[in-house]
């Protein structure tokens, strides 16, 4: 079984890894959300390089960290979008607002 995690990096960076899915979806809600919060840098990137696979639960919790980010002030970018979740973006037409600000 792949494990998932959302852990701090550097400071201001998020690291996303494993398998996005439905399982895995709803504790990475909840830590992400955690550590955007207690985080005290201005400005957040979420590191999707270690990023196995993804559903649209992937996509979900981003456009969700987004949400954290800007309710707590705080500018969210995304880095290393894989390609799985990148053609789900097309699909669902968030590349923009996925893309680097």
């Amino acid at each position: 079984m792949n494990e998932s995690a959302v852990r701090m990096g550097a400071p201001g960076e998020l690291l996303l890894s494993g398998v996005l899915d439905y399982r895995s979806g709803p504790d990475l809600r909840k830590e992400g959300q955690a550590l955007i919060k207690a985080s005290t840098a201005e400005s957040l990137v979420v590191d999707c390089s270690a990023v196995q696979k993804s559903s649209s639960v992937g996509l979900s919790l981003l456009l969700a960290f987004m949400r954290d980010a800007q309710a707590a002030g705080k500018a969210l970018s995304i880095r290393a979008l894989p390609d799985d979740m990148r053609e789900i973006a097309q699909v669902s037409g968030l590349t923009e607002l996925l893309a680097h600000p």
